[in-house]
C-alpha cells in the first residue's frame, strides 16, 4: 500500500483524486471548502473506478446513511484502530465495503425499526445451517472474519467461506446487504 497523495480541504482531494486517480480514498465528512459528501461526489465523478471510505468523528445515522447513499463504500469512525484501519482500506481496495461496528449496529437499528416482524418474513427464505446462522449473526454485530474466527474457534479461510456461502445463498453481495437481511428475517 502507497500513500501516494494528501490534502487539508475538499477541493485539493478532488484536484488531487483527478490528478492521481487512487484505487482508494479515505476522506473525512468535515473539511473546509468543499464539504466531504460533495467532495465524494465529484471524486466518484472523476475517478469512477476509486473506492472512498469515510474516515469520521460522526457517528450520526444521517451523515452515515448520505455518505452511503453518494457512493461511499465504507464509513468509519476516528477511534478505529490503525491496523483496523489499514485492513479496511485493503478491503475496500478489493471492493468490499467496510463499516465500523457502530456503523453496522445504527444501520441495523434502522432497518429493525422499518420492517416487518420476523413472524411476516416470506417463507421462501433460503436455509443457512447453524454455522452459517451463527455466522451471518456475528456480521449483523459488525464481526469481522478474524473476530468471527476467534469467536467460534476456526480459521479465517474458513470464516470467508462460511461468508461466501451465505452471500450465494441470500443472493447478496456485501456484508451489509448481509446484516439487512438477517434482520429482515429475523435471525438476529
Amino acid at each position: 500500500m502507497a500513500v501516494v497523495g494528501e490534502a487539508t480541504d475538499g477541493a485539493r482531494a478532488i484536484q488531487l483524486a483527478r490528478e492521481l486517480a487512487p484505487d482508494v480514498v479515505v476522506i473525512d465528512l468535515k473539511m473546509p471548502n468543499t464539504s466531504g459528501i460533495e467532495a465524494l461526489r465529484q471524486i466518484l465523478t472523476a475517478t469512477p473506478a476509486a473506492q472512498l471510505v469515510i474516515l469520521t468523528v460522526s457517528a450520526d445515522e444521517a451523515d452515515m446513511l448520505e455518505a452511503l447513499a453518494a457512493g461511499a463504500c465504507g464509513y468509519l469512525l476516528k477511534d478505529t484502530r490503525a491496523d483496523e484501519l489499514v485492513g479496511a482500506i485493503r478491503l475496500a481496495a478489493g471492493g468490499h465495503a467496510v463499516l465500523s461496528r457502530d456503523v453496522v449496529r445504527a444501520l441495523v437499528a434502522r432497518v429493525r425499526s422499518e420492517h416487518q416482524p420476523a413472524e411476516e418474513a416470506s417463507s421462501n427464505a433460503p436455509t443457512l445451517t447453524e454455522r452459517e446462522l451463527e455466522v451471518i449473526r456475528m456480521i449483523a454485530d459488525g464481526a469481522d472474519n478474524a473476530a468471527i474466527g476467534r469467536e467460534l474457534s476456526i480459521s479465517k479461510h474458513t470464516v470467508k467461506q462460511y461468508v461466501t456461502n451465505i452471500f450465494e445463498k441470500l443472493g447478496v453481495q456485501s456484508r451489509v446487504q448481509a446484516a439487512v437481511y438477517a434482520v429482515r428475517n429475523g435471525l438476529v
